[in-house]
């Protein structure tokens, strides 16, 4: 082991070592690592397959293949989840949730805000939900 490697085995930091350190993070940063494996260990603990290793190389290769166009991107909530999801929302049965609501299930998710239409005063229908947390969902898949 030559003398560098050893002096960051044993934990001694080097003058470049903050800068390097720098680096990685913003490496990590660019190709938002952090947030895919945040979403492949929340597919991963959802689904629980036997074979870990397995379903998480098919996870990626079915990103990929989203990606072309060649299939769908892996997601957590089907449309029962998202019905349920919704329900526990609408509390009062109505049929729609708020717009702060809407935010608040989507920041649940892990999903972006910034780019909603919808002011605070407007309801969101079932339908609606669904079919922009689908919309959300796979704009997140579609950054990696």
């Amino acid at each position: 082991m030559a003398a560098r490697e050893q002096e960051l085995c044993r934990g001694e930091r080097s003058p470049e070592q903050p800068h390097r350190e720098q680096q990685c993070r913003e490496y990590l940063r660019q190709h938002r690592i952090p947030e895919l494996l945040h979403r492949l260990s929340a597919l991963l603990l959802y689904h629980r397959p036997e074979r870990p290793r397995e379903f998480l190389i098919q996870a990626l290769e079915r990103v990929a293949a989203a990606r072309r166009a060649e299939g769908e991107f892996p997601d957590l909530m089907d449309d029962a989840n998202l019905g349920a999801m919704f329900g526990l929302l609408d509390v009062l049965g109505q049929g729609h949730v708020t717009a702060p609501q809407f935010r608040e299930a989507l920041k649940t998710l892990g999903l972006g805000t910034e780019d909603l239409q919808t002011g605070d005063d407007a309801n969101i229908t079932l339908d609606t939900f669904k079919e922009e947390v689908k919309k959300k969902m796979l704009e997140s898949w579609a950054v990696y």
